[in-house]
């Protein structure tokens, strides 16, 4: 999974910032390491040199292997928790699509062993059927 960390003109990117919001987003979300080709980063401060509540803007888009890329924002009033934020979001998004799809496939594999029990027992009633009928 590759991390890019993208920063505006108001937040000073740095080795060391880059590195914590890799290690931050790979620690989240090493459980989709393989479903998961790439996860940009954007971290943005709203007000720019004002200080200002919730001015710390970080959005996330991962991009599942196979599926639309999923986007999510957090606001908050440090980057350090606007990053665990939007970290914790991202991996939420991805356990309720990734979680959709098992359940998907689950009810897909249920319905062709049901469909399969179903033809089974629409057989047998109409043996019956016959059955009946040419005793009469």
């Amino acid at each position: 999974m590759q991390i890019q960390v993208n920063t505006d003109n108001h937040i000073e990117s740095s080795i060391r910032l880059e590195d914590w919001v890799r290690t931050t987003v790979e620690s989240s979300l090493d459980h989709f390491e393989e479903d998961i080709t790439r996860v940009e980063v954007h971290l943005r401060d709203e007000n720019g040199d004002k200080p200002g509540p919730h001015d710390m803007r970080c959005q996330m888009e991962a991009r599942p292997k196979g599926h639309q890329p999923i986007s999510v924002t957090h606001k908050a009033d440090t980057l350090d928790q606007a990053v665990e934020g939007a970290a914790t979001k991202l991996n939420n998004a991805l356990e309720h699509m990734f979680g959709k799809l098992r359940s998907k496939r689950a009810g897909t594999n249920q319905n062709e062993a049901g469909g399969s029990a179903d033809a089974l027992l629409e057989e047998e009633f109409l043996e019956n059927e016959q059955a009946l009928s040419a005793t009469k």
